[in-house]
């Protein structure tokens, strides 16, 4: 290996070390806004469309080789609620499916109607343990099959207390070495 292979990468493993530790600071950071209440749920009316594509152009860098995010939006496109935290949740639950998954398609199917707006995240990915969903958004737990992908076991804590915020509800479905579905359910707000 040349000079120049080994500088290359030990700048990648300073690179993944820098995001590592970023992405513990936010996680901490999140949830320290959060318990103090700091965090609020300030709705405005945005196109949910366009913010899913500007997630995906934020994530796509970040995604593995051969990942790919694919975007489904059935119904209206303009809502009334909080963007910020509803960008907190996608970016949170499409990282977690990408850094649990090998190749494949993430994919991201969003409905709107007058009642609700319904978000699932499946992937292709490791699966969790049946026995670990029910401790899956507790603070701190990793599910057993995690091995040593990074984490902090805080962010689908953070997501949890996100939807919360925004008067909705998540849950999972997973089936072991086959994927990992997310369904979030956010009601409408009146204008």
């Amino acid at each position: 290996m040349g000079e120049k292979e080994k500088i290359d990468k030990h700048i990648l493993r300073i690179k993944s070390s820098v995001s590592n530790l970023t992405g513990i600071l936010n996680d901490f950071l999140s949830l320290s806004k959060l318990e103090e209440g700091i965090i609020s749920n300030n709705p405005s009316q945005f196109n949910l469309h366009s913010l899913a594509i500007e997630i995906n152009e934020e994530l796509t860098p970040a995604l593995k080789n051969n990942q790919t995010i694919l975007c489904k939006h059935n119904g209206e496109e303009d809502v009334y609620l909080d963007k910020n935290i509803l960008k907190n949740i996608l970016l949170n639950l499409l990282s977690n499916a990408s850094k649990y998954s090998g190749e494949g398609t993430i994919a991201i199917d969003m409905t709107i109607n007058h009642k609700e707006i319904n978000i699932t995240v499946k992937d292709e990915g490791i699966g969790i343990p049946e026995s670990d969903i029910p401790f899956l958004f507790t603070r701190f737990f990793r599910a057993h099959n995690a091995g040593n992908i990074q984490g902090t076991g805080l962010g689908l804590n953070i997501v949890k207390r996100y939807v919360e915020l925004l008067k909705g509800n998540i849950s999972v479905e997973s089936k072991l070495g086959i994927g990992t579905t997310f369904k979030v359910c956010i009601p409408v707000l009146n204008r």
